[in-house]
């Protein structure tokens, strides 16, 4: 009988696969043939319901089989905590309205320096931090105000995925806007945010 902890670490790992292979360019490229400017309409909307399905497993296992309580936080830093998650839960969508240039299909697959690309826009929370995603994303997780076996597991691998994925969105970027983000990554960190502009 396979255990649920390879279960679980099965399960982490198809979600990442599906999710990679959808965010990827030869896919974006692929649904821009087939679908045309309807592509950059429906994507989001679909990729996130597509992510919310394929992880459903996980969570189900996760509370099926939670594993041993390996600690629990009292009070009040639990509550410091949570404050910190609640904070952090508010980053992605502040993330989306600051870059929505980011996230178009369209502009995506124009090379550097076209019209079709456009300029990269350096607003918002963009200024303190490249990646707020990645930062909120790991905030959330390790904030945490308890820890089991298996959510440990999850994190863990979460951790990496979040991690490799931000490298690969920066790809991406630099494919998008070339020299500019360049630039822009040498004055902006990617995970720790400046305290200063620069």
């Amino acid at each position: 009988m396979v255990s649920s902890r390879v279960t679980l670490i099965v399960s982490l790992v198809a979600f990442a696969a599906i999710h990679s292979f959808l965010a990827s360019l030869p896919f974006k490229r692929f649904l821009m043939r087939v679908m045309g400017l309807r592509a950059d309409k429906l994507f989001m909307p679909v990729y996130s319901l597509i992510a919310i399905i394929t992880i459903s497993p996980v969570v189900y296992l996760f509370f099926r089989k939670p594993g041993s309580i390996l600690y629990i936080v009292s009070s009040p830093w639990r509550w410091l905590m949570v404050g910190g998650q609640l904070v952090a839960t508010l980053v992605a969508p502040r993330a989306l309205l600051d870059a929505p240039h980011r996230f178009s299909i369209r502009k995506q697959l124009a090379g550097p320096g076209t019209s079709e690309a456009g300029h990269l826009e350096i607003k918002g929370i963009y200024r303190w931090v490249r990646d707020p995603f990645l930062l909120s994303g790991l905030v959330i997780i390790w904030l945490t105000p308890f820890m089991t076996t298996n959510l440990l597991i999850i994190y863990i691998l979460a951790s990496i995925y979040l991690y490799l994925g931000s490298l690969h969105w920066e790809t991406r970027l630099v494919a998008q806007f070339g020299d500019e983000y360049r630039e822009y990554k040498k004055r902006v960190h990617r995970i720790i945010p400046r305290l200063r502009e620069h």
